[in-house]
């Protein structure tokens, strides 16, 4: 995938520590933005399906699991 180049604000303590520790901060900073658009597209889809989970839950707390009689476990 391709890679482009950005401009980020972080705090002068935080980049003097990284530096020092010999921190990858292309790498961290990726994999921080990875992490939160994750997180964010997992929030997203909570959202935008509560409705449907809901219904879904009522509906099995008032019928009981579909298929359960053929559960092995």
């Amino acid at each position: 995938m391709a890679k482009i180049r950005t401009n980020l604000s972080l705090e002068s303590d935080l980049v003097a520590e990284a530096k020092a520790l010999k921190v990858n901060m292309s790498f961290a900073a990726e994999t921080g933005v990875a992490d939160a658009v994750r997180k964010a597209r997992e929030e997203a889809w909570r959202r935008d399906n509560a409705d449907a989970i809901r219904s879904y839950n009522e509906w099995v707390e008032k019928n009981g699991i579909p298929l359960s009689e053929f559960r092995q476990f």
